[in-house]
């Protein structure tokens, strides 16, 4: 691995991080170098904010200048007309390191490549060029301007990262969410850490909809809320061909809350879909699943509950999370269905 490569996967980890958190944008991570020296590392956190690159060059301009910015670093377009306004040649020996393209459109927030033409940085390296029809064309503009491009460095990875948003743009990205002890079991009450409950939390906020089994809700009478970060609870749908559930139970009563019980799901609307449930949604759902998130807690238990479904999983990022350990895993058998 050459250093660039070590670069770059850091500015990966990073953007980890942020992971379908800013749906419907894609999670990107940016890395600044500046005269050999590691001097920022941010990732884009959620939709209509700051790209990566934004975040990036701000931190990397109160490293350079030693000053403080006295203004929102999420507010896009007030942090765009700030590095406009900076003198010519500030970022001159600074390199940076970003997973994906700059963009070069303009949407909820002004272009990414626009703004680095301008500030001209020493180089540019991209991990993969934007995948998506009418993206592209950041790097092009970036060497029509004479800045130094390359791209391609830890491209694979790079685009394992992207793979959730590529989908969400054709159809739903299926995710399911499990948490389970080192030895399988997922009985017993809250198993998590508080960080991997408010990652969960994170997650409910930004999905375009909720499923979870009916089982589910007549045993655990759960809330399915964002109480941990304060944000709107997610419209939830309930997977059942009964509908006999006491409207008691809390879920039911969170405000502005759509919840639709059917026994006919549909994944053709892109989208982002969060399903939560045990080892029986789990064997239904798992031709639609995509990703399998996993949330395994360092202990054992003798609980009965575990979850009794066969298939091959492939890791794709395994991170720490407090004590927890999150395990982001493509489910194989989906993966050949998508490519023969």
């Amino acid at each position: 691995m050459n250093s660039n490569q070590i670069y770059m996967q850091q500015a990966l980890t990073k953007a980890w991080h942020y992971q379908l958190r800013t749906y419907p944008n894609p999670a990107v991570g940016c890395l600044v170098l500046y005269r050999g020296e590691i001097i920022a590392l941010e990732a884009h956190q959620r939709a209509g904010t700051s790209h990566a690159e934004i975040l990036a060059l701000l931190s990397a301009y109160e490293r350079i200048s030693n000053q403080k910015i006295a203004f929102d670093r999420f507010d896009a377009h007030e942090a765009h007309a700030f590095l406009y306004a900076l003198p010519k040649g500030f970022f001159g020996e600074c390199t940076v390191f970003v997973t994906l393209e700059p963009c070069s459109h303009v949407g909820k927030t002004p272009s990414c490549a626009s703004l680095l033409s301008h500030i001209q940085p020493k180089k540019v390296i991209i991990a993969t060029l934007d995948p998506i029809d009418g993206h592209g064309g950041g790097a092009d503009r970036l060497k029509r301007e004479g800045i130094e491009v390359e791209s391609g460095v830890c491209e694979e990875e790079a685009l394992a990262l992207l793979e959730p948003f590529l989908i969400w743009q054709k159809r739903a990205f299926v995710l399911f969410k499990i948490a389970q002890t080192s030895n399988g079991k997922i009985g017993g009450g809250y198993l998590s850490s508080p960080a991997s409950l408010k990652h969960v939390h994170q997650l409910r906020a930004v999905c375009s909809e909720m499923i979870i089994g009916g089982n589910t809700v007549r045993v655990d009478r759960p809330t399915l809320d964002c109480r941990f970060t304060g944000d709107q609870a997610p419209d939830v749908v309930i997977y059942s061909r009964r509908d006999d559930f006491d409207r008691a139970i809390p879920l039911f009563g969170v405000p502005n809350r759509e919840v639709v019980i059917t026994d006919q799901l549909e994944f053709s609307k892109p989208s982002f879909v969060l399903v939560e449930g045990g080892g029986g949604m789990l064997n239904a759902l798992k031709e639609q699943v995509d990703w399998l998130l996993q949330y395994q807690t360092p202990t054992l238990s003798s609980h009965p509950l575990s979850y009794e479904v066969e298939c091959r999983l492939e890791f794709i990022k395994v991170e720490q999370c407090e004590v927890d350990c999150r395990i982001w895993s493509r489910l194989v058998q989906h993966k050949e269905k998508l490519c023969p």
